[in-house]
């Protein structure tokens, strides 16, 4: 029942908990208790809305940001991560494979914002080797939600 209900929340954190117990046969009662045990054994880290900030006509940046680190003798990257996912302006970090060791994701008000986190705090912290920034310019689909309109084709078709 928890791989279910966490496939149907993960869609839609919204959805009613009498229209999911139904779904799932089973009574609202076991639904409830079972999403509580979940967040309380951190499966369940937080119920968010994805927003289309464009459309919302606010201005905002975001960048994906390669770290390469030199990981700290007998802890490896996990207190460089730390160390990064603690500043308010990181959304997101990740150790990937690759040539470099951590993905950042962050956001800000303008480029220049974002740059200088990046300068300043991000590339000063004694365990980073280098970075790399790039900047999102737009979103096709994010967690699994397309974020475009379907373009429709309106050429005219030529029959043979």
């Amino acid at each position: 029942m928890r791989e279910k209900i966490l496939t149907f929340i993960e869609k839609n954190s919204r959805i009613d908990l009498k229209e999911l117990a139904i779904v799932l046969g089973v009574d609202e009662a076991a639904v409830m208790n079972e999403l509580e045990a979940m967040e309380q054994e951190n499966i369940i880290c937080g119920y968010h809305t994805l927003i289309n900030w464009d459309k919302a006509g606010v201005e905002k940046v975001s960048a994906l940001i390669e770290v390469r680190v030199t990981p700290q003798r007998g802890m490896g990257f996990d207190k460089v991560a730390e160390r990064i996912y603690n500043y308010p302006e990181v959304n997101a970090v990740y150790l990937i494979s690759g040539s470099y060791d951590l993905l950042v994701t962050i956001e800000g008000k303008t480029l220049r914002e974002v740059s200088q986190f990046v300068s300043d705090k991000l590339s000063t912290l004694e365990s980073v080797l280098s970075t790399q920034t790039n900047f999102i310019l737009k979103k096709y689909k994010d967690h699994g939600t397309v974020m475009t309109e379907k373009t429709i084709d309106e050429r005219i078709q030529m029959i043979p």
